[in-house]
């Protein structure tokens, strides 16, 4: 009797064997495909983070234009049309499609800013000029490079005078502070123009008029010797 009672557990503990062996392949590979689905990827996650901040049920839906890298050249800018509920308030809508610039285009390949860079505040000053300030990973995270950090700050001029025609000209801070450059390149203690076809001129800090420049960008300092905005 013993012998049998121990042969038919042994019988069974083979065939439990066997079933957990065809059938763990199976529940493994369920589960993966599971977790791909219930998972949201880290753009995703970015995305659904920015997004209450962008849009507001009031604002009305426009197509605002967004610059990114070109797909068919990596060394240009190419405009974007993005479906996106916009506020009328300059401020505001320089954060709207600054945080929309920042959040990337589908293609992660084509962003012009680093993912985990940050839009920290956003002011506008009486005579036009728009006070950017980002977080640090906006500094340490573009690559280093004449071309990648121009891209970077171009695609954030061009997206402003795309969408926003109060702001006249940029200036970029990193976490409150004027750096030298973006990633040792690009000079951040400068103005860059925005509003190329405003027809007013160019105006200094404090309000005081400066002579248009001649280039697109940068703009020196106030035109002139002024310091750059602090907060």
């Amino acid at each position: 009797m013993n012998g049998n009672w121990r042969t038919w557990v042994l019988a069974g503990l083979a065939v439990a064997v066997v079933l957990a062996a065809i059938y763990f392949p199976f529940l493994k590979r369920k589960l993966k495909t599971s977790a791909k689905v219930e998972q949201p990827s880290e753009e995703q996650v970015r995305r659904e983070l920015t997004q209450p901040a962008l849009q507001n049920s009031s604002d009305p839906v426009v197509k605002a234009r967004m610059f990114w890298i070109s797909a068919e050249d990596e060394s240009a800018l190419t405009g974007t049309n993005v479906a996106l509920a916009l506020s009328k308030d300059p401020v505001l809508r320089s954060k709207q499609v600054l945080n929309t610039l920042l959040a990337g285009p589908v293609d992660s390949d084509l962003r012009t800013l680093p993912p985990d860079a940050a839009l920290l505040a956003f002011y506008l000053l009486p005579d036009g000029t728009g006070v950017a300030d980002f977080s640090e990973a906006l500094a340490t995270s573009t690559p280093s490079g004449i071309q990648s950090e121009q891209l970077a700050v171009d695609s954030i001029a061009r997206t402003l005078e795309a969408n926003v025609p109060q702001v006249r000209r940029l200036k970029i801070l990193i976490h409150g502070q004027e750096l030298d450059t973006l990633a040792g390149h690009v000079d951040l203690t400068q103005f860059f123009v925005v509003n190329t076809k405003a027809a007013q001129p160019v105006w200094g800090p404090l309000g005081s008029p400066a002579k248009p420049p001649t280039a697109a960008r940068p703009v020196p300092a106030g035109g002139t010797t002024g310091k750059s905005p602090k907060r």
